[in-house]
Formats: C-alpha cells, structure tokens, sequence
C-alpha cells in the first residue's frame, strides 16, 4: 500500500465530491459497533444540509491515490442549530459553547483496509492543527471499544453524555487544545 496525503477540501468541493465521502463513510462503518450506521442518502443529506453548513466547517481527506479516510468538523456557538439537538447541556460545555470555544469532530472515518496505519492520527492532528478553539468534542456510541480506545490514545477524556432529541445518548469526548 502507498503513502497516505491528506488534503483540505473547501464546503463547495465537499459538496461536489459527496458521492466519494459517502463511500468513505458505508465502507468505514459497514461493521461498526453499537446504531446502525446512516443510510447513504441520509449521510449525503446530513453532510451537505447541516454538517457543510455550519460555520468553521473543515474536511480533510485521505488517499493514496483512492480516496481511504476523511475527517471533519466545525466550530459551535451556543445559540448554534447543533446544540439545539440536544437535551441538557452540561453546565460547563455550555460556557465553553458561549465564547465560542468548542469544536465538534463531526466525523473522523478510514476504510478498514486501511486501519492501523496512523490514518486516523494523521487526519484528527490536521483537522485540529487549523481549529484554535479551547476544546474539541467528539461523540461517540456508548460502549464502542474501539472508538474510545482511539481517542483515549489521542489524549482525550470522556466528559460525560449528550442525548440527541431523537436519538439515544452519546458519550462526549473531549481534549482540551494547546493552540
């Protein structure tokens, strides 16, 4: 296997090669722990009518030449659309989310062929290097081995939960930033 670049994509070039970060997305959770992952039409949905929407959006890719793992995230304002699909905000989250001060890791995905590789370490450290916020938010299924492990490698804490209005809850990851 070859050496894995990354490279930044715009929102409009996300969204013109949505169709390629879908495919990241079923292959890297064909298998996955815990809900059932996005329909592929719902993911492309997602993406490109909330996720590419919201303010700060930032997408790193992976290839080598094909495209193997994608990373992505934004920047959220307590008065934001994202923190509005939640119930009870931890107290200290949301004083980060007032001054603007949190970023979510959105996604952060690799095909399976390509696991084990520092992929994931490579696009995570990337997508952050640009983000200068306090702390970065991931979250994750409850009871995802694999996932927790990876992001507790990467320095990050569990920080309590977040239940989506909808859905059930998910374990918030954090990591405070240096920059």
């Amino acid at each position: 296997m070859g050496t894995v670049f990354l490279r930044r994509l715009s929102r409009w070039q996300a969204e013109s090669q949505r169709e390629q970060i879908a495919d990241i997305h079923g292959a890297a959770y064909r298998d996955a722990y815990g809900a059932l992952p996005l329909e592929r039409q719902d993911f492309i949905r997602r993406l490109t009518e909330h996720d590419v929407q919201q303010e700060d959006f930032d997408l790193v890719l992976a290839s080598d030449p094909a495209l193997v793992g994608a990373a992505y995230g934004f920047r959220v304002e307590r008065d934001s659309a994202w923190w509005q699909e939640f119930q009870d905000v931890p107290a200290e989250i949301d004083e980060l989310a007032a001054s603007r001060q949190v970023f979510v890791v959105a996604e952060l995905m690799v095909i399976p062929a390509r696991r084990r590789e520092r992929v994931a370490t490579r696009l995570l450290t990337d997508l952050l290097a640009r983000a200068n916020p306090a702390v970065a938010l991931a979250l994750l299924e409850p009871g995802d081995s694999t996932a927790r492990t990876a992001y507790q490698s990467w320095g990050w804490t569990k920080s309590g939960q977040l239940t989506p209005l909808e859905a059930p809850p998910k374990e918030v990851w954090s990591r405070v930033l240096d920059g």
